[in-house]
């Protein structure tokens, strides 16, 4: 019943608005003071050094995200360093102007789960909640916004794309062999 309401509702999709702006200036200004003097090294060696720990029986809670951490990201560090804060502005931007709003949330709910991974508690929490209620509306969270007019032009591009088949199609037609 409520997921019909968010997914389909123009009220919904008028809360989403607000909802999803707020949560695009969040992303938008976490990844903006990062663009050019980020680096993420600190963070990634602080991460695999205390990392999330079960007090119970002091064994690691994601110990494959930890390996992760260890032995693919703090050695690609100057790459997370880029993508970091390219990825926050995007999911940001994609959420403000209702971009492929559903996508930006969810890579959002992404970068948001690897935070928590790695401990980082934060805002996190908050984010996540906001970003599932934007990724389960669908397209109904960027209905105000270029959704409206991009979603209906992706739909009519792949569906050209897909009715040229396997035959290597010319214009929608397909070719003898």
């Amino acid at each position: 019943m409520v997921i019909r309401w968010l997914s389909e509702n123009k009220y919904a999709a008028g809360l989403l608005l607000v909802l999803r702006v707020y949560l695009g200036w969040q992303w938008l200004s976490a990844g903006w003071h990062k663009l050019g003097g980020f680096d993420a090294s600190g963070f990634l060696k602080g991460a695999i050094g205390t990392p999330v720990i079960d007090r119970a029986t002091n064994e690691l809670v994601y110990p494959t995200f930890t390996a992760f951490l260890e032995h693919v990201a703090l050695p690609n560090a100057k790459i997370i360093n880029v993508v970091i804060p390219i990825g926050e502005c995007l999911v940001g931007l994609g959420l403000i102007v209702g971009a492929l709003t559903a996508t930006a949330a969810f890579f959002g709910l992404l970068m948001n789960f690897m935070f928590m991974f790695a401990g980082t508690v934060s805002t996190n929490p908050w984010l996540m909640l906001f970003g599932m209620i934007v990724v389960v509306a669908g397209t109904n969270a960027g209905k105000y916004g270029v959704d409206y007019f991009a979603l209906p032009f992706l739909r009519k591009t792949f569906q050209k794309m897909k009715g040229r088949g396997d035959n290597g199609g010319i214009n929608g037609r397909t070719i003898p062999r």
